[in-house]
């Protein structure tokens, strides 16, 4: 019988890292995949569904105007019980440190459900950096049958969390296998602001809405970016705004309708990338970008106190400057001013992956359920 897979996911970011898994299922024999969304971030979802042609068996459509954390817990784990209930799979797959990555997995429990974690093993050691991401990843971990961990690093923090080597699978990262794919069509999403700047100017990147981040800090890196495009006039700064109310409350008071600097409403996965490519420097608290922007050759400044993915930071790519005013600045003058030290950080190889994660994760359900003896590790 032809194990089936339940693929559930509820964040633009997972639906990033999973669709090209989900696509690497609809072309392997022996595997039925299924594909649920919680829809715990609606519209930003919606595009990468739409981007990707992937259309859900089920939709539990759980997002309200300022939910909570609670909220968005119980709305997944009740919707969860019914849909597990019909669907039967053999196993859930997740992805990352979402509260639907979580409540997933704990619906999966409950239903004694094996569970199958894709980005395992990324940790910071602080409980509450990024919150609530450090902890949904650590029970998601405690939860898990099979750990596709994206680099040895990660690996060694699941060993080191007491997980048996056996059931850890270094494959790389999905987000560089869903990067090549769309770096194919990127072309075709250049956004209009860029009409707006000479071609002579250096672009700044800027996102960021980690809720470690929201009040004082976020003020912080506004008041940041305001210094730096005052400073270099040349300097254009293309903010994609998110939609928490928290954000953009503070974005909007800070530095809306400044000179040089463009505030967008979120833009779709591939113009993100499109900018990216465009940009001279990536601010951001994201973990994708600090994943996909090595790739592009562009330096990263992380806005955070602590990162879960050092390894790009190891390897030069990106650099940790927390998030206060000063040192923002300062790091971000640097590399407009040094040429040496940006071509250092812009030409690092991207440590994440090298585009086959997607397969190798189907190679070893396949080979969990015994229908194939094959894995080809990251090399």
């Amino acid at each position: 019988m032809t194990p089936k897979v339940l693929t559930v996911f509820g964040t633009r970011p997972e639906a990033i890292k999973l669709a090209p898994v989900i696509k690497e299922f609809q072309k392997t024999a022996g595997i039925c995949s299924r594909v649920a969304v919680t829809g715990q971030h609606r519209q930003m979802l919606d595009q990468v569904l739409d981007l990707f042609k992937i259309k859900p068996d089920a939709d539990l459509n759980i997002m309200s105007n300022n939910q909570t954390l609670f909220q968005i817990t119980t709305r997944s784990l009740s919707g969860l019980e019914k849909l597990l209930v019909k669907e039967k799979p053999d196993l859930i797959l997740v992805q990352g440190d979402t509260t639907t990555c979580f409540a997933a997995a704990l619906s999966a429990f409950y239903h004694q459900i094996p569970v199958g974690h894709v980005e395992a093993g990324l940790r910071t050691d602080d409980k509450y950096n990024p919150f609530p991401e450090e902890m949904n990843r650590r029970l998601t971990t405690v939860l898990a049958d099979l750990h596709f961990a994206p680099t040895a690093l990660a690996k060694k923090n699941l060993i080191s969390c007491g997980v048996p080597e056996k059931k850890i699978f270094l494959t790389g990262n999905t987000i560089v296998d869903a990067l090549q794919s769309i770096l194919k069509v990127i072309e075709k999403h250049a956004h209009p602001v860029l009409k707006k700047i000479p071609s002579s100017a250096k672009i700044i990147l800027v996102e960021t809405h980690r809720r470690e981040n929201l009040g004082k800090p976020m003020e912080n890196i506004c008041d940041a970016l305001d210094k730096l495009v005052r400073i270099f006039p040349n300097v254009h700064l293309i903010f994609s705004v998110h939609k928490n109310p928290k954000v953009r409350e503070t974005v909007y008071r800070k530095l809306d309708k400044k000179e040089r600097i463009f505030l967008l409403e979120p833009v779709d996965y591939p113009t993100l990338i499109y900018l990216q490519s465009k940009a001279y420097l990536i601010l951001t608290d994201s973990g994708g970008i600090q994943e996909e922007a090595p790739s592009l050759g562009k330096p990263v400044l992380v806005m955070r106190k602590t990162t879960e993915r050092p390894e790009g930071v190891k390897a030069g790519a990106a650099k940790l400057v927390g998030t206060d005013t000063k040192k923002i600045f300062l790091e971000a003058a640097n590399l407009l001013k040094n040429k040496k030290a940006y071509e250092k950080m812009s030409r690092i190889t991207n440590p994440y992956g090298d585009g086959k994660a997607s397969k190798r994760i189907a190679e070893i359900i396949k080979f969990y359920f015994k229908k194939k003896q094959l894995f080809t590790p990251l090399q």
